[in-house]
């Protein structure tokens, strides 16, 4: 029975932990590192609870939701903000292997606040619903409304006509 169970999680991830990898990488701006052991910890954690996830409706869901609050727990932490680095940057620069597109909206995703990023990438890169977001976030669904309309301002005032000047390459 544990062997099954060992195995059916084993699957499970396989299938979605490159779904995660990319939801970690836009709530955490591109920081790979940090995407890396945020998806590390939501499996980790519902490899703990796999006897439970049989009960859960969608264990895909549920592992974002997760996600989602591993995320915003980190954030929360005073050392989350500390980013050791080689040496000092002269200058903010993107990969030149990388497209500008992407680049400057992981630019401008970091600009916001980790609840409002959480709301945009449930929102717009998973689509959910408002409703599966506020469960996802424990909040109301006119909260998620509210943080969209506001995240999605914020960054219309950062990205300006440049989004369109990008996406038109």
């Amino acid at each position: 029975m544990r062997t099954s169970r060992a195995e059916e999680f084993k699957e499970f991830a396989a299938v979605r932990a490159s779904h995660l990898y990319r939801s970690a990488c836009l709530l955490t701006s591109g920081d790979v590192h940090l995407a890396e052991d945020l998806v590390q910890e939501t499996l980790g954690r519902m490899y703990v609870h796999w006897g439970r996830a049989r009960r859960i409706d969608n264990p895909a869901a549920y592992a974002q939701t997760v996600l989602v609050r591993i995320f915003l727990t980190h954030r929360r932490r005073r050392s989350a903000s500390e980013r050791p680095l080689a040496e000092l940057p002269e200058e903010s620069r993107a990969d030149p292997d990388d497209p500008a597109l992407r680049m400057t909206l992981l630019r401008a995703l970091a600009q916001l606040a980790p609840k409002d990023r959480a709301v945009v990438v449930l929102r717009y890169w998973e689509d959910r619903s408002i409703e599966e977001t506020a469960a996802a976030l424990q909040v109301s669904p006119a909260a998620v409304r509210t943080r969209c309309v506001r995240a999605l301002g914020r960054l219309r005032a950062q990205l300006g006509g440049s989004i369109a000047e990008l996406a038109a390459r």
